[in-house]
């Protein structure tokens, strides 16, 4: 495979046609942008605020995704890849999130065009166009965008780009234990008492619950995955109790039904309501949060419940509530939102959980992630705002429209396709759906 030079594809003179393609998140969605970028022989620079490739990923790794690893490799990559002899790993089987950045995001970040162009350490704490804020409108087009970081030193620099393709996600920005949105009441006293998402109950975190009372908030997949962990870890450690809380009736994204093509994802509805059955869950549901409150050395959760107050006492709080996208950093770049779910607001119709499975969101690209901002897209799982469909592949077709696009090729940019099951094709829920 012969690569094309890294020239940028605009109009010779123009000042923007010296600074390369910004991409935050070095992820699999922003490394398959870097791939697609390399391909296109357009130049560009990634940033990321972890200290290696795959930060978040890396952090639930141990979890195993629904996918197999045919729907879990970005074309453009595979192609860079096996042009230096690297192969796909089977392909029916589903790995693990570690499996997936160490057998095919550690290689693809090691090539030496994608390599050269990585920064880790580094956070892209805002984004702005050169000399003026989201109010001033004359040449805007034309103006490089900056791009404020903070250096792992703690040092603030700046750096210029053509083009931002933000693909930084939202693992780290989870939505809040309360019921309405905002911030929980008390929660800086329980502060040490919660913890993220997809934690390593069996291995790394297990002494934080072993023996205690712990219960998880979330009525999607990753909360499944962390129940079945602590019904697994109780069996070992009789003192642990299992508690399922959700706002809902029910939890209707963890269901077991015997048409959903993914095996993982159908057993793992099963698993729960298997474990429920046998006593070793408690299931508290319609509890509403209100606020928390320290009761000596446990957590105390207040909340409505059939419409009386009422409390919940824990040792810890899992909270799988979900993620919301951190626009903090966008708010000098001109957006165009939806008002419910915070995604661009031509996607979002296509998105919404209301109405949407992952596995029947229809293919988009460039033209459903354009902003105002001309030249800004976001990609990935933070495209989808506070949906919880998004899936790997859709990533993929994303950045590849979007290349496309950036290149000139308008036909490829504007034909947008995905070859998936029937049911879709999740990952987990910062990466879409779940894992088993």
């Amino acid at each position: 495979m012969t690569l094309l030079d890294l020239t940028p594809r605009v109009a010779t003179g123009d000042r923007l046609a010296t600074l390369p393609v910004a991409i935050i998140g070095a992820g699999p969605i922003g490394l398959a942008a870097a791939a697609n970028l390399l391909e296109r022989g357009i130049d560009f620079v990634v940033y990321e605020a972890g200290d290696g490739i795959a930060t978040s990923m890396r952090s639930w790794g141990h979890t195993r995704l629904f996918s197999p690893w045919k729907h879990l490799v970005d074309p453009a990559s595979r192609r860079l890849l096996e042009a230096r002899g690297w192969q796909l790993p089977s392909p029916e089987r589903a790995p693990t999130g570690s499996e997936l950045v160490e057998l095919y995001l550690t290689p693809l970040a090691q090539v030496d065009e994608i390599q050269q162009r990585v920064r880790t350490g580094v956070e892209v704490v805002a984004v702005a166009r050169e000399g003026m804020d989201r109010t001033r409108t004359r040449a805007r087009a034309a103006t490089p965008f900056v791009l404020r970081l903070r250096e792992k030193s703690g040092e603030i620099t700046e750096a210029t780009a053509r083009t931002v393709i933000d693909a930084s996600g939202t693992y780290t920005s989870p939505n809040p234990l309360s019921s309405n949105g905002l911030d929980l009441l008390g929660m800086g006293a329980i502060a040490d008492r919660v913890t993220p998402a997809l934690p390593d109950v069996l291995g790394r975190d297990r002494a934080l619950f072993a023996g205690r009372r712990v219960t998880v908030v979330g009525a999607g997949h990753s909360a499944a995955n962390t129940l079945l962990a602590l019904v697994k870890l109780a069996r070992d450690e009789p003192r642990t109790t299992v508690t399922w809380l959700i706002r809902n009736a029910q939890a209707v994204r963890v269901s077991s039904s015997p048409d959903d093509e993914l095996v993982g994802r159908a057993h793992l509805g099963s698993r729960v309501d298997q474990a429920i059955a046998r006593g070793e869950i408690t299931v508290l549901d319609g509890f509403e949060i209100l606020r928390a409150a320290r009761a000596g050395d446990a957590v105390e959760l207040i909340g409505s419940r059939g419409g009386e107050l009422t409390q919940h006492e824990t040792d810890v709080v899992v909270n799988a509530t979900g993620f919301r996208p951190d626009l903090d950093m966008l708010r000098e770049i001109r957006l165009e939102l939806d008002d419910i779910v915070e995604a661009p607001r031509r996607l979002a119709p296509l998105i919404d959980p209301n109405v949407h499975s992952c596995g029947t969101v229809e293919p988009h690209g460039f033209r459903e992630l354009t902003h105002p901002e001309r030249g800004f897209f976001i990609v990935g799982m933070k495209s989808y705002g506070r949906a919880p469909t998004f899936l790997l592949a859709t990533g993929y077709e994303q950045v590849r429209s979007v290349v496309a696009w950036l290149a000139g090729d308008s036909a490829a940019a504007s034909t947008v396709q995905l070859t998936l099951p029937a049911t879709g094709v999740c990952s987990t829920d910062q990466a879409g759906g779940c894992c088993s």
